[in-house]
């Protein structure tokens, strides 16, 4: 362990997550260093991704980990999953670091944790890494639909994200109908895509934007959108602004800008500042659906993977999302909160409702 990260560090960091436990893994053989955290298991047993990033200090793996798997636990939480919050981590650079028996070695530390973590794919890592992780465990979802999983998450997500837009829409203009709403959607990656071809096909006018500039040129006109420059998405005068790439792209910067009435996407942790930019959205009357809540529909794949749930109750499950939604935006309009404030304020109630009936998984 470096010296920067001293161990009274760790636990005072995980007191102010509220983690209930860190597991550290170290094969020198196989190259691994991964960290897994355990955020809150009220509900049932930690779901989250395995990130594999090459990041720059162990401390930054750390941080990034306890960050990403208390969140987990909100996004279970609001979308009403027997689920808890976890997420790992292992650091390398996915490209040139990843093998086989690395995998397959930490499957055996998740294997030895008895089913309190499960994972799935993440940033670097894809469904044909979580097979050689299911080799070693079974505690593991996200495989190949060849062998049994749920395959792609993408368009459930999109699904998920469609319906929050809807459910926003409804809260600021009194009706769902998409049909002549303006709609940014910057990202045109899996989820971006599908999510375009929803809204084109409800009628929406959608911008389309991505870093990749031939990709959008080419989706734009597959789906009748219209490709614009990533550096003008801020001068577009739009009902609907769908963050679907990078988060913390509403700052204190871009909300100066922003010429919309709602945001709605896929991209995680949107907010640079969750209570600074949350409360600004508020002030200024701008409509903003917490990323967590409308973008569940990958861990709701999950869970249907894992509970063995037909396509169909994936679909109703995913189109739950949109009174998750309209929840959220209600409490905010009645107590005069941030979306975000009155979203953690719903998750958390539900899990302190269900510690009364059981204390731990």
């Amino acid at each position: 362990m470096p010296a920067s990260i001293s161990e009274d560090s760790i636990f005072s960091q995980l007191e102010a997550y509220g983690h209930k436990k860190i597991v550290y893994c170290s094969d020198p053989e196989t190259g691994l260093r991964a960290i897994i955290a355990i955020h809150d298991t009220t509900l049932g047993p930690a779901l989250g991704g395995t990130r594999m990033w090459a990041y720059k200090t162990e401390k930054d793996a750390l941080q990034d980990v306890l960050r990403l798997s208390k969140a987990m636990t909100y996004k279970s939480s609001i979308a009403g999953l027997n689920l808890g919050g976890g997420k790992a981590v292992i650091i390398g650079d996915s490209h040139k670091d990843k093998s086989e028996a690395l995998l397959r070695k930490f499957g055996r530390f998740i294997k030895n944790l008895n089913g309190e973590f499960i994972t799935a794919e993440d940033v670097g890592t894809n469904p044909r890494d979580m097979e050689y992780i299911r080799m070693e465990t079974q505690y593991v979802t996200g495989v190949p639909e060849t062998i049994g999983g749920s395959g792609d998450p993408s368009p459930i997500t999109a699904l998920g994200v469609f319906m929050g837009i809807k459910a926003c829409v409804k809260e600021y203009y009194g009706n769902d109908s998409l049909t002549g709403k303006s709609i940014i959607v910057q990202g045109t990656g899996h989820v971006g895509e599908k999510l375009i071809k929803l809204l084109r096909d409800e009628n929406a006018k959608v911008y389309a934007s991505d870093i990749n500039e031939d990709a959008v040129g080419q989706i734009a006109k597959k789906y009748g959108a219209q490709a614009v420059s990533n550096n003008s998405i801020f001068d577009i005068d739009a009902d609907i602004y769908a963050p679907c790439a990078l988060g913390a792209t509403i700052n204190s910067e871009t909300i100066k800008k922003l010429k919309c009435n709602i945001i709605a996407g896929s991209a995680n942790n949107q907010l640079q500042d969750e209570t600074v930019h949350g409360r600004m959205l508020l002030d200024r009357g701008v409509l903003f659906a917490p990323d967590y809540v409308i973008n569940a529909g990958g861990i709701i794949n999950c869970y249907s993977e894992l509970m063995g749930f037909s396509k169909k109750r994936t679909m109703q499950l995913t189109e739950n999302i949109y009174e998750a939604t309209r929840n959220v935006l209600k409490l905010s309009k009645a107590e005069n909160i941030s979306t975000t404030e009155a979203a953690n304020k719903i998750a958390e109630k539900r899990i302190a409702d269900i510690k009364k009936v059981k204390s731990t998984y």
